[in-house]
């Protein structure tokens, strides 16, 4: 699968560390310690998932080499939507008069977007769609509980736009070699160690010590996958980009593979968790500055839990 087009959209507004104190008690040093986090983006007031979604999707379409009503296949790949009954898929579809384009909504927690790659994976090779946007938009301080003391300070709003053809469509675009999924809700804590229920309390994470140490183990497993179904090493990757949940779980990833912090690329800093985005965000913001042949590979953990991964070569 071939990257003809990549487009993000980040909200303005930034939330810094202090603003927590006084909400659920936790200093800024504090939680910069425990994720790495010193800000957050938060979506405005009258943005939402859809309109973050749709403006990342304009950022993709100038480099877009064809027009976008040749799309036949449109995923929206979140967790945390506007409506799940008219979802930004379809949103999107009218917007743009994409009008002979399937239109459907994927969720596997921070997975999602990797999951949307393979449900594009199979939808080519059924023969049922040629090409294809996938969109990611994360509305999390939506759904979040800021007085959370467990996750309340984590998370970030940030959308995500990918235009993926089966054949190349010009020369030079990037390829998507390899993509894996994997659902883990038989280990651990499972279900219950990240949920979102909105007329409850929101996004939760009750269990962060057992998806702390899972996430360390999957993150790795993701890209062991990737890489040996392409007759690689993990060695042979030229960057590491993880799920951006904490900058203490990408510190661990790259202590087991013994790989050097400059190999792995982050915005969790700045943005927070900004979910299932989180990782294609990270790419799309540097994917004109990597070199040709450069090897990048993506990785994901989610609530549910599950995992995936992908590997991309520019």
């Amino acid at each position: 699968m071939y990257i003809n087009s990549t487009g993000y959209y980040i909200p303005e507004e930034r939330v810094d560390n202090n603003h927590f104190l006084n909400v659920n008690g936790l200093t800024g040093e504090w939680i910069e310690q425990r994720t790495g986090i010193r800000t957050r983006s938060k979506a405005g007031e009258h943005e939402n998932s859809n309109t973050m979604g749709i403006a990342a999707i304009r950022n993709a379409v100038p480099g877009l080499p064809y027009p976008i009503e040749e799309v036949d296949l449109i995923v929206s790949a979140c967790y945390s939507p506007y409506d799940t009954v008219a979802t930004l898929a379809h949103v999107a579809q009218k917007e743009f008069n994409i009008e002979e384009a399937k239109a459907l909504y994927v969720s596997s927690a921070c997975s999602s977007f990797t999951n949307g790659l393979e449900v594009v994976e199979g939808y080519f090779a059924a023969g049922k769609a040629t090409k294809a946007l996938v969109i990611c938009s994360e509305h999390n301080t939506y759904y979040s509980n800021e007085s959370d003391p467990k996750c309340g300070h984590l998370w970030g709003d940030a959308a995500v736009a990918v235009f993926i053809s089966k054949e190349p469509q010009r020369e030079g675009e990037s390829e998507i070699l390899e993509v894996v999924t994997r659902g883990l809700a038989t280990l651990g804590k499972g279900p219950e160690g990240v949920r979102l229920r909105p007329k409850e309390d929101g996004i939760a994470m009750p269990e962060g010590r057992d998806v702390f140490l899972h996430a360390c183990k999957y993150l790795v497993d993701a890209l062991e996958r990737i890489t040996r179904n392409r007759n690689m090493t993990i060695s042979d990757l030229d960057y590491i980009i993880c799920h951006q949940a904490n900058k203490r779980i990408v510190a661990n990833v790259a202590h087991q593979l013994r790989f050097p912090d400059e190999r792995f690329l982050n915005n969790i800093e700045e943005l927070g968790n900004t979910g299932s985005a989180s990782a294609m965000l990270v790419l799309a913001q540097h994917i004109h500055e990597l070199k040709k042949g450069t090897m990048v590979g993506l990785t994901v953990f989610g609530g549910g839990y599950s995992s995936g991964g992908f590997l991309v070569r520019i």
